[in-house]
């Protein structure tokens, strides 16, 4: 049996969305292993090799009888990725306990990033004038333009940032420092009440920080300078790096499925899907 389209209705907060549930878009990068694929810090690169056992050879190109390989990545540098509270806790949090949520209400915009020169905002650090930004101003500019007829109080925020196109899917971010949030930006995101937050970026920190991570710390409410989570209710909150969102996709409201392996671990290789909202 094919089908070609499934009309679905979801309520979340005594509010109903409608969607259709074939018609799912994927904003994550897939990872290539062994080719092509976005990087962070320059660290190494994701890769596959074949387990060999004796005269058992996990690759049918060499004569095995089926395909089972070792994996090796980092999954805060090597592609699409979610974190939780634990990337930067003493406590051992797991991603798999935090993300609970099967879908979500999520808003999607897009923002062109301000240079630091031309804002008052601030960082944790002393930064260049290059530096480029998002800024509150952005995201209340953003938030406005988007079309909010559906969806009143999104759990997720995405952000796309320009210039976009199909690099993004194997940069390397190194030597150019890529936009990241200023400190009120982030401020502002905790204050609206977003619980899981998806950026095209390699961090929602400068990408040299000096370590403090000062964004990630906002989000998660633990100090500054403390590895122990404050606030209990900022536990379930999830930020997701390094997506892809290509420019024909539309603004606007969305329902989220984020899904991630089910690692025991502080971050895991993932896989955002958005489902459009079909207006009444």
């Amino acid at each position: 049996m094919i089908i070609r389209s499934m009309s679905a209705e979801l309520t979340i907060d005594e509010q109903t969305y409608r969607f259709d549930a074939t018609e799912p878009i994927d904003i994550s990068i897939p990872l290539n292993f062994n080719g092509p694929q976005p990087n962070a810090y320059g660290v190494v690169q994701a890769s596959s090799e074949a387990c060999v056992a004796g005269d058992l050879i996990g690759d049918t190109r060499r004569g095995g009888s089926c395909n089972f390989e070792q994996y090796t990545l980092i999954p805060h540098c090597n592609g699409t990725h979610t974190e939780c509270a634990g990337h930067i806790t003493t406590e051992r949090i797991s991603i798999r306990d935090c993300l609970q949520d099967v879908l979500v209400a999520a808003r999607l915009i897009t923002i062109d990033p301000s240079y630091a020169g031309d804002t008052e905002e601030t960082y944790s650090m002393s930064i260049g004038a290059a530096d480029r930004l998002i800024t509150t101003q952005k995201i209340r500019n953003a938030l406005a333009s988007a079309d909010g007829t559906a969806l009143n109080s999104p759990d997720a925020l995405v952000i796309r940032t320009l210039p976009n196109d199909d690099r993004k899917l194997t940069r390397q971010y190194l030597t150019d420092v890529p936009p990241y949030f200023t400190t009120e930006a982030m401020q502002l995101i905790v204050r609206l009440g977003i619980r899981h937050l998806l950026v095209d970026l390699p961090s929602v920190d400068r990408l040299f920080d000096e370590g403090r991570l000062s964004n990630h710390r906002i989000f998660w409410a633990i100090d500054q300078g403390s590895f122990e989570q404050v606030e209990i209710g900022r536990r379930g909150c999830s930020i997701t790096e390094l997506i892809y969102v290509p420019n024909g996709i539309a603004d606007g409201p969305y329902l989220l499925n984020l899904q991630i392996a089910p690692f025991a671990s502080d971050a895991s290789p993932s896989r955002p899907i958005l489902f459009r909202i079909e207006q009444n």
